[in-house]
């Protein structure tokens, strides 16, 4: 379908050059979506398939907060990836137990930031304290770039100067993003479509527009990418089709990053808004597919690996510190102590046992200041990335 004619170019003058930079129509597309039947299916399988993750909220509180807090990391590394940054999974374990990563410090900074962000952002949308708005769009932001490489680019705040996508300057650049002075209106209007009832269309539908619509826009100097993926989750979340989980649909889009950037560019150019929702679905489809196929492999290990953990009178403690190694797949006595509340001397004893027992792994050699890794735990939630064509991040195995 021909949407060629839809938005404008606007000719700005930046850097001493000028250019040519594209504001986006308002949402929903115009000419309408052409829902084919294979399209409409497509998404009705992909709907369905989220409403399955539903059955997870069966689960113990404990774990489905444990599976959660290893998604939300898991989406955290695969989204910064996809803008360049080298952390893996062990890094940021390594990070949050004020241990030195194996990658750049300032890449585990910014996946540390990510979490913290989606972390912010669900919950004052679970607590009604905002709703999905540009306010909550900006206080993620203010924390995804509170430190590390980007802490000068406006956190929190819409862009006041040009930017650009690609190239070493604007006139070279793939794609420029609206002026400035056109951004709060861009926004304003993204924010009407994402609260417009009238629209009848799914909110993954919506979702998968919006979050192509935010990319254009490109409101912030930084970490656009990051805050639309983001996006994703929460407004799944508003709609109460994703009740407690995150959806790590990063895997996906990191796994065909060329294929995820060259349909954004379509849309921009070509209006094919099509092409990206086939895309899109698929995305969901295969991270629902993954993701349940990550659980259930974590709820198998756990059950095996908290039947080796039982020592006698102190299987309450073992099944604790066991619980507490799921959530962190690499810890310290000191942090099990603290998730636990087990006093020092048990923890260590049982971690001296869960390491004869093979469960655990010691990483360090040192008599002091062990670090203990889950490899199996780490393992199961780090398959995805050979479906990405690379290697596996590696698990520190020593000083």
């Amino acid at each position: 379908m021909n949407r060629t004619q839809q938005g404008n170019y606007v000719v700005v003058s930046t850097y001493g050059e000028s250019v040519q930079a594209f504001v986006p129509p308002p949402l929903p597309p115009e000419p309408p979506i052409e829902w084919t039947d294979a399209l409409r299916d497509k998404f009705e399988k992909a709907s369905f398939s989220i409403g399955q993750l539903s059955g997870f909220s069966c689960l113990p509180q404990d774990t489905q907060e444990t599976l959660s807090y290893l998604y939300a990391r898991k989406e955290a590394v695969f989204s910064s990836m996809i803008e360049g940054t080298q952390s893996s999974l062990s890094d940021i374990f390594l990070y949050e137990l004020e241990q030195a990563p194996r990658a750049p410090i300032h890449d585990v900074e910014e996946v540390h930031n990510y979490v913290a962000a989606l972390d912010h952002g669900l919950k004052l949308l679970d607590d009604g304290d905002l709703p999905l708005s540009l306010r909550l769009f900006k206080e993620m932001h203010r924390i995804l770039l509170s430190d590390g490489r980007s802490a000068n680019k406006m956190p929190g705040e819409f862009r006041s100067s040009q930017n650009w996508i690609g190239g070493t300057r604007p006139g070279t650049a793939t794609f420029v993003p609206p002026p400035a002075n056109e951004v709060m209106n861009c926004m304003g209007q993204l924010e009407l479509f994402l609260h417009d009832e009238s629209i009848p269309m799914s909110a993954l539908a919506k979702a998968a527009l919006a979050h192509v619509q935010l990319e254009t826009i490109h409101p912030f100097l930084d970490g656009n990418g990051r805050i639309g993926r983001m996006l994703i989750t929460l407004l799944l979340r508003e709609s109460g089709l994703l009740k407690t989980q995150v959806l790590y649909i990063s895997l996906y889009f990191f796994t065909y990053r060329e294929r995820y950037y060259e349909l954004l560019n379509n849309v921009r150019v070509n209006g094919d808004w099509e092409a990206w929702l086939d895309f899109f679905a698929n995305a969901v489809i295969e991270t629902v597919r993954h993701e349940m196929e990550t659980t259930q492999q974590l709820l198998e290990l756990a059950k095996n690996d908290l039947e080796k953990s039982m020592c006698g009178r102190r299987d309450k403690y073992a099944a604790s510190i066991h619980l507490a190694m799921m959530q962190h797949p690499i810890a310290s006595s000191d942090l099990l102590v603290k998730r636990t509340g087990i006093h020092l001397s048990i923890v260590n004893r049982i971690l001296y046992f869960l390491e004869k027992a093979g469960v655990i792994r010691e990483l360090t050699g040192r008599k002091t200041n062990k670090l203990y890794a889950y490899d199996s735990c780490l393992g199961i939630l780090l398959r995805g990335m050979r479906k990405a064509g690379e290697e596996d991040p590696a698990i520190p195995s020593g000083e």
